[in-house]
């Protein structure tokens, strides 16, 4: 099934066609745990630039939180860090591969919690990843436990430039509506 997913990432479009995305595959329990305790070590030591931090505090210093939920994989995404476009590149192959997690059965989550312990020289070396690769989209994957609801969805704000598909008289050409 993992060969199914990166099957999948791998066809998504990359700029310019380049096709710069590398998948690591960790699969060893042991290494997994290590990655979580290790990232969550980071993160508590970086809480500071961290976006809301009190938010995360207690949930990083949970001993029982895993951060990677004890998933049976983990499959990092990475691409040369030179390249322009990477973070996109690599950010359409994870919701590729995350669309065909789901068909197969399978849940899947970006952690980007780990993101940041990832591009550290000790994660790469743990990794046997290239330095002049950017780790972009750790994804979890794994049988789900239970199927969650359906999360509701916002919607859409759109803006229409030109003629096409206007409902409403244009203002100054322009025109912005919230579509159900």
């Amino acid at each position: 099934m993992i060969h199914q997913l990166i099957a999948a990432a791998s066809w998504a479009p990359s700029a310019m066609n380049e096709q710069p995305c590398h998948f690591t595959v960790i699969t060893d329990a042991e290494l997994l745990d290590k990655i979580s305790a290790q990232a969550k070590t980071w993160l508590l030591a970086n809480l500071a630039s961290m976006r809301n931090p009190a938010l995360f505090r207690d949930l990083l210093r949970d001993e029982k939180f895993h951060l990677l939920y004890r998933a049976p994989a983990l499959i990092v995404i990475s691409a040369p860090i030179q390249g322009h476009w990477t973070t996109e590149d690599c950010a359409l192959a994870a919701q590729n591969m995350m669309l065909a997690a789901t068909s197969l059965g399978l849940g899947s989550c970006w952690i980007g919690f780990a993101q940041g312990w990832l591009n550290t020289p000790e994660a790469r070396d743990l990794l046997d990843l290239s330095g002049q690769n950017l780790c972009v989209a750790p994804i979890v994957v794994g049988h789900p436990k239970a199927v969650l609801p359906a999360v509701p969805r916002k919607h859409p704000v759109i803006t229409w430039l030109g003629s096409a598909h206007q409902t409403q008289p244009p203002r100054n050409g322009r025109q912005t509506q919230e579509q159900p």
